[in-house]
C-alpha cells in the first residue's frame, strides 16, 4: 500500500509560507505526480513511458506586486533559493491593487478522497498486458477491422499541498487510469475510424470489453458513410461529444474570461439564457467526477457552484484574484496546471441535471435527425465571445426513431446562445469522463447541417 504523504507535503509548504516577512504574503504549492503511458501496436509494445515529477511553486506578494518562481526539486536549499527568486521577481513586477492571496473563508471541505492505493500497487507488466490485450481484442474482434493504430493504457496520480502566510494549509490527491483504442475498419477501398475507452480510479474499474466493443462499433457502423443533403435538423450528441460541448461552454462561464470581455455571458447574470429545464453546475465535491477535489489550487474548500439554474444565469467561476477584480468572493474554483504556474479560475466538474430518458427513448421521441458520434475542429470552430459554433461531424442519420445511414463530411452550425435555447432532451445516461464535464445524450433542435 502506498503511503499517504499529504501531511508531509503540507508541512513542507507551511515551512515556506511561515518565512513571510512583515508586509509580505507568501504561498507555497508543493506537488508530486506519477504518470504512465503504454502504447501497443500489432501485438507489440510500441512505447512505454513513466514519469515522476515533484516540485514547488512559490508566490510572494508585497506592495501590490507579485513575484513567482518554481523549482523541480523539494530539496531544502533549492526551495530556499526559489523563495528568494520569487521575492526578487516581485520587486520588478507591476503593481496591481487586486493582488492578494486567498484567506480562509469558513467553507467546510467535502470529505472526499478520490484516490486509490490499488493504482500505486499495480505493476508495470500488468499495465503492459492491458494495452496488449485491448489491442488484440479490437484487432481480432471483427473481420472488418484492418488495423488498430492506437491502443493504450494510461494512468496518473497527483498529490499536492498549498500553504500560505494568510492561514491556509491544505492538501488533496487523486488517481485516474484508462484504456483506449482507435480502430480502422475497411470495406473494399473504403475505411473509417472509431474509438472506445474505459476510465476508472484504478485498473480494477477498467472494462476492456466495453472499450473493445465501442471501438469496433464506432468504426464499423460508419462504413458506407456519405454526405447527407443539407437541412436544419435535430442533432443528438453522443455523451462523449456532449461532454466536449459542455467543456467549451464552461470556458464562457469563467470569471477571468468575463472580466477580459471574452465571454458571451458578460453582463447577463439574472437573464434567461437557456431552456427552463437546464441546470448547469460545477461540483468538484462530487466523488464521481474525475476532477473531484476537496480543495482548490489556492487551498480553499471546493464547493458546488450553480452557474445556470432552471435556465437563469446565476454567475461565474472565480479564484481570489478574479473575484477581487469583479468585487465578489472566490467560488473556490482556482485551478493550476502544476507547480510551474500560478492559479487561475476554472471548472473541474461540469454537469447538467440529467433527464430520465435513455438514448433509445430520446431517438424514438425525436423521430428524424442526426446522431453525432465524433466532431473535428471543436476548439477552433467555437467563438466564446460571439458564440458562433461550426464544427465537422460524423455519425448516423435518425429515421423513424432509430439509427439509419451513416454520414460523414458534415458541418453542423449554430450559436451557443441558440443551442442553449433549443435543447429538447437531456438523457439520464450520465457518464463521467477524465475531462472537465460529464457526458450524457443531448438533443438540440434547429441546427444547420451542411452536406451535399
Amino acid at each position: 500500500m502506498s503511503a499517504d504523504r499529504r501531511a508531509d507535503l503540507v508541512e513542507l509548504a507551511t515551512r515556506v509560507a511561515t518565512q513571510a516577512k512583515p508586509g509580505e504574503q507568501v504561498e507555497a504549492y508543493v506537488a508530486r505526480s506519477r504518470d504512465t503511458v503504454v502504447r501497443a501496436f500489432e501485438g507489440e509494445v510500441e512505447s512505454l513511458s513513466q514519469a515522476d515529477d515533484e516540485g514547488v511553486g512559490v508566490r510572494v506578494i508585497v506592495d501590490h506586486r507579485q513575484g513567482f518562481a518554481w523549482a523541480g526539486s523539494l530539496d531544502e536549499d533549492v526551495i530556499a533559493d526559489t523563495l528568494q527568486e520569487a521575492r526578487d521577481n516581485a520587486a520588478f513586477a507591476t503593481p496591481d491593487e487586486f493582488l492578494a492571496l486567498a484567506e480562509p473563508d469558513g467553507v467546510v471541505a467535502a470529505d472526499i478522497d478520490p484516490w486509490s492505493d490499488l493504482l500505486a500497487d499495480f505493476p508495470t507488466d500488468r499495465k503492459v498486458e492491458l494495452a496488449l490485450e485491448l489491442e488484440r481484442r479490437v484487432r481480432e474482434g471483427d473481420p472488418r477491422i484492418r488495423k488498430v493504430p492506437n491502443a493504450a493504457y494510461g494512468d496518473g496520480s497527483v498529490e499536492a499541498a498549498v500553504a500560505s502566510s494568510t492561514g491556509i494549509a491544505t492538501a488533496a490527491r487523486r488517481t485516474v487510469c484508462s484504456v483506449s483504442a482507435y480502430a480502422l475498419a475497411g470495406d473494399g477501398d473504403e475505411t473509417m475510424t472509431g474509438g472506445g475507452y474505459s476510465v476508472g480510479r484504478d485498473p480494477g474499474e477498467l472494462d476492456l470489453d466495453r472499450a473493445t466493443d465501442d471501438a469496433i462499433l464506432r468504426a464499423t457502423r460508419l462504413l458506407g458513410a456519405r454526405k447527407p443533403a443539407s437541412a436544419r435538423v435535430v442533432v443528438v450528441f453522443d455523451p462523449e461529444i456532449a461532454s466536449d460541448v459542455l467543456s467549451i461552454l464552461s470556458g464562457t462561464l469563467n470569471g477571468e474570461a468575463v472580466l477580459k470581455g471574452r465571454s458571451l455571458f458578460a453582463d447577463r447574470v439574472g437573464e434567461d439564457v437557456s431552456v427552463p429545464f437546464l441546470t448547469l453546475v460545477d461540483d468538484p465535491t462530487n466523488p464521481m467526477a474525475y476532477g473531484a477535489s476537496s480543495y482548490d489550487a489556492e487551498g480553499l474548500a471546493c464547493r458546488r457552484n450553480v452557474l445556470i439554474d432552471n435556465g437563469i444565469l446565476q454567475g461565474f467561476l472565480y479564484d481570489t484574484y478574479a473575484g477581487r477584480r469583479a468585487g465578489v468572493a472566490s467560488t473556490g474554483s482556482a485551478v493550476r496546471g502544476g507547480f510551474k504556474g500560478g492559479p487561475g479560475p476554472g471548472a473541474r466538474a461540469i454537469s447538467v441535471t440529467p433527464g430520465t430518458k435513455t438514448q433509445q427513448e430520446i431517438l424514438a421521441e425525436i423521430g428524424t435527425g442526426l446522431f453525432v458520434q465524433s466532431v473535428t475542429g471543436l476548439h477552433s470552430g467555437v467563438n466564446p465571445v460571439s458564440g458562433d459554433f461550426s464544427v465537422g461531424a460524423e455519425g448516423l442519420m435518425i429515421r423513424d426513431g432509430t439509427f439509419a445511414e451513416p454520414v460523414r463530411e458534415v458541418t453542423i452550425a449554430s450559436t451557443l446562445q441558440r443551442m442553449l435555447k433549443e435543447i429538447v432532451a437531456i438523457g439520464g445516461d450520465v457518464e463521467w469522463l477524465p475531462g472537465l464535464a460529464a457526458g450524457m445524450t443531448l438533443a438540440i433542435a434547429d441546427i444547420a447541417m451542411s452536406g451535399a
